[in-house]
This record gives C-alpha cells, structure tokens and sequence, in this order.
C-alpha cells in the first residue's frame, strides 16, 4: 500500500496515467469530489465487466464461435479482469486494519 509522507494511505484510483502507471488520491474525505468520481468509475467498470461476462459465455456456447470472435472475447476479458483485481486491490487496502 502506497502512503504519503505523512503515513496516510492512498487510494489506488481505477485509471492510470497516460503511459500506464498507477493513480492515487490523497484525501480522508471518502466523499470529495474525487473520491466520488472514483466510486462511480468502479460502478461502471463492474458493470461492464459483469456484461462482458455475461456475452463472452454466450459467445462459449455457441458451437459456431469463430476465432476472431473468441479472441476479441479472451481481450475484453482480460481487460475486465484487470479492472476488477484492480478495484480489490484498492478497495482491501481501504478496509479497516485488524
């Protein structure tokens, strides 16, 4: 878990720079702007990830499924996949330590 200077954590944003790196916001206000911004992302990209699934088993179940289709189902899941293990990351690290 990242922290600041200080020792507070930081969140782990769902987006990341534009060459890939990681995002983190440094706030104790689970409800400023950001912070909301941030929980409606994760919303979002749960949502999508639950179609993506929901299609790619489809798309598994029809006998007839061509490479292409197959393949493009494996990229968006995979892509969906990072985006979940991402917002668990970053949700754990919020959890209240034991």
């Amino acid at each position: 878990m990242m922290r600041e200077g200080t020792g507070t954590p930081l969140r782990l944003l769902p987006w990341t720079t534009p060459d890939g790196r990681p995002c983190y916001l440094s706030t104790d206000d689970a409800d400023s702007r950001l912070s909301r911004m941030a929980d409606e992302l994760e919303t979002e990209l749960l949502g999508s990830a639950a179609y993506v699934l929901d299609a790619a088993k489809s798309l598994l179940d029809e006998p007839g499924a061509g490479k292409r289709e197959l393949h493009f189902a494996g990229v968006r899941l995979a892509e969906a996949l990072g985006d979940a293990l991402r917002i668990a990351v970053s949700r754990g690290a919020r959890l209240p330590e034991s």
